[in-house]
C-alpha cells in the first residue's frame, strides 16, 4: 500500500510539473508564429520608432479585405511603433507595377494616406473607376487602368493636379523608390500579400494566427522584444 501511495505521489508531481511547464511555455514561437528575416532589413520608420511593415498591393484582393485588420493594427500600436507600407510589384499581369508607382507617387506628394482606402475602393468596389477585374465574369478587363487614369483619380480627390501627379510619377525619384521597394520585398522573403514584418527582422506567419486579436498581440510582443533589445 505504501508503495502504491508513493507511486501516486510521483505521478501527481509529474503531472503538476508538466502543467507548470506548459504554463511557462512561450505563447509566440519563432519558426511557427514568426520567422527571422536574415539579414534584417533597414528600417524606414522615424528615428526611435519600431517599424511595423505591411507589404501590400492595391491590385491584391486579399489586401483590400485586410484593410479592416490594418486599421485595427494601426490603432493598437504602442507610441514607439509606426506603420509603414511597402508596395509590391511582382504580379505584372494585374497592374501591380502601376499601383506600386501610384502609391509611391502619392506618398511623395503627401496624399497617399488620406486616399488609401479610396484607392482600394476604386479598384475593387462595384463600378470602380480603376477596376482591373470584371466582377461579373471574374476576368481581367481587356483595358487596364493607366497612370493617366490614376492621375485623374487623385486630381478628383483634391490636393494635386493631373500634371503634378504625372510629373512625379514619371520622375527618376519614383523609379528609384520602386527599385527600393522591390529590394525590400525581396529582402523580407515575402511569400505573399499581405505580409507583416516587425523591425525589418520578424516576418509574421498569418496562417498560424487566429484573427486580428492574435495578430495584434504578436505585433505588440515583437515591438516590445525589439524595444528591449535596443536598451
Amino acid at each position: 500500500m505504501k508503495s502504491m501511495k508513493s507511486l501516486w505521489a510521483v505521478l501527481a508531481l509529474a503531472l503538476l510539473g508538466g502543467t507548470a511547464q506548459a504554463a511557462d511555455a512561450p505563447k509566440w514561437v519563432e519558426g511557427r508564429h514568426y520567422a527571422l528575416v536574415q539579414p534584417a532589413q533597414q528600417s524606414q520608420a522615424a528615428p526611435g520608432k519600431v517599424e511595423v511593415t505591411e507589404v501590400f498591393s492595391y491590385g491584391c484582393p486579399a489586401c483590400f479585405k485586410f484593410q479592416v485588420a490594418i486599421d485595427k493594427i494601426k490603432a493598437s500600436l504602442p507610441a514607439n511603433a509606426q506603420l509603414v507600407l511597402v508596395p509590391a510589384s511582382w504580379n505584372t499581369g494585374e497592374s501591380w507595377p502601376l499601383f506600386q508607382r501610384a502609391y509611391l507617387t502619392a506618398q511623395q506628394l503627401g496624399i497617399a494616406e488620406k486616399n488609401h482606402a479610396a484607392m482600394f475602393t476604386a479598384i475593387w468596389g462595384s463600378g470602380g473607376e480603376l477596376a482591373i477585374l470584371d466582377l461579373d465574369s471574374q476576368r481581367l478587363k481587356p483595358k487596364q487602368p493607366t497612370i493617366e487614369d490614376v492621375a485623374r483619380f487623385y486630381a478628383r480627390r483634391g490636393g494635386v493636379t493631373e500634371a503634378q501627379f504625372l510629373q512625379v510619377a514619371k520622375s527618376f525619384s519614383t523609379d528609384t523608390r520602386m527599385r527600393q521597394s522591390d529590394a525590400l520585398v525581396k529582402g523580407y522573403a515575402t511569400p505573399s500579400t499581405p505580409t507583416l514584418v516587425v523591425a525589418g527582422k520578424y516576418r509574421l506567419d498569418l496562417s498560424m494566427l487566429s484573427g486580428n486579436d492574435e495578430i495584434i498581440a504578436l505585433i505588440q510582443y515583437l515591438v516590445q522584444k525589439e524595444s528591449a533589445a535596443r536598451h
